[in-house]
């Protein structure tokens, strides 16, 4: 298979491909791209839970860039115990009671939202819903201003568009993007060291263990990462939805009549279409998987996207069951790193969902408007989705 059909694969359906490596590959490395894949659900759960061994720090990070890399000293890319303090710091403002208290605010920007588009039979999905509530939503966390939320898409767009499967070769577009979104969190951090707000920010600003507090690289790879996952993921998931449930047009009917539904159908699009397909580790010491010898400081690539279609986990894996039991997908990750996010991700999707619910009969995907992938190789979602409603 070429290069170009293999990535068009990867954006598109790489189902087929998750499953014939499962079955025939296990553990493949890829002699092009010089990475280690994983594809097994156990596998790639040891790969990311084990940081002893499968590390979440680049051999080539360079800690001293600051603000010209937001994300160099990020949970996200951090072990113990340096990911132990920095999740419990953030911890204490990120709170499961803060996310919950946005429930009021969000529900009430998707009533805007869905309210702005009542004489519209059919609209982009994304454009109109799935991207702009995210996007507002961190921005009100953080405090940012209205004016500025356009410049956030384009920042996180290009994190998340411009990850390369293969040798680390400078990105004029992403060195330019961490220095202006670098620039940009520090002018903010500063304005609230100066004059705090009831914002994520400020509350990060004032977290405190044993009289540690976050230092402004530490803010800045937070700041950048809530803005990058936040907004990918939750945007991802929600156009994932609309196209597993329009696949399965059942489900529209089962959830008004079966409300009570919704939350375990988000888990199973979560587990059925992984907004997020894969996760970089490099390991620490030589390591075995599936009979395979993968050497110190190689690069490894655990695929969620094809754990969460195993069938010796999940039965009937290939089948969308929206009153699937026992969903343990590893879709928001797994261990340590577990993402902070989740919650929120969920509470938005679950308004959303329920939204539409009150409003619609069903929402499906337009019959001659085609929808267009996220290019990137490592989330899953689209970056275009014309759909059509149909009222209740």
């Amino acid at each position: 298979m070429s290069s170009d059909r293999f990535m068009l694969d990867l954006y598109t359906n790489p189902y087929p491909w998750y499953a014939a490596m499962r079955e025939q590959s296990p553990v493949l490395y890829d002699q092009q791209r010089h990475i280690w894949n994983v594809f097994c659900y156990a596998d790639v759960k040891r790969v990311l839970s084990d940081p002893a061994i499968f590390s979440s720090e680049s051999p080539l990070r360079n800690r001293s860039a600051g603000a010209q890399n937001v994300f160099a000293v990020s949970m996200i890319n951090s072990d113990p115990p340096l990911h132990r303090s920095l999740r419990a710091l953030v911890s204490q403002a990120f709170t499961p009671r803060m996310v919950q208290n946005l429930a009021p605010r969000i529900a009430a920007l998707i009533a805007e939202m869905l309210d702005a588009l009542t004489d519209q039979p059919s609209f982009d999905c994304i454009d109109a819903l799935a991207y702009p509530l995210p996007v507002m939503v961190i921005a009100e966390m953080l405090g940012i201003p209205v004016e500025d939320r356009a410049q956030f898409k384009k920042w996180s767009d290009v994190f998340v568009s411009e990850v390369n499967l293969g040798p680390r070769v400078p990105n004029p577009e992403m060195q330019q993007a961490n220095r202006e979104l670098g620039a940009y969190f520090a002018s903010i951090i500063a304005q609230r060291r100066k004059e705090p707000r009831n914002d994520l920010i400020s509350a990060l600003l004032e977290a405190e263990i044993n009289g540690q507090y976050l230092t402004q690289q530490e803010l800045l790879g937070f700041c950048a990462l809530l803005l990058v996952a936040g907004n990918e993921t939750t945007t991802n998931l929600l156009g994932n939805l609309i196209v597993t449930f329009d696949e399965h047009p059942e489900v529209w009917d089962a959830l008004h009549a079966e409300p009570a539904l919704v939350d375990s159908a988000i888990e199973e699009v979560l587990r059925y279409r992984s907004p997020v397909k894969a996760m970089f580790r490099f390991t620490r010491e030589d390591v075995e998987l599936q009979g395979q010898l993968i050497p110190s400081n190689s690069m490894v690539l655990a695929w969620i996207g094809s754990a969460n279609r195993d069938e010796t986990v999940f039965p009937q894996a290939q089948q969308f069951d929206p009153r699937r039991a026992g969903n343990q997908h590893i879709a928001f990750g797994y261990g340590i790193h577990y993402c902070l996010g989740a919650p929120l991700a969920r509470l938005e999707t679950k308004l959303v969902l329920e939204a539409l619910l009150q409003r619609y009969h069903s929402v499906r995907c337009h019959p001659t408007l085609p929808a267009e992938p996220v290019q990137s190789p490592i989330t899953f979602g689209l970056s275009k989705l014309p759909v059509q409603v149909r009222p209740l």
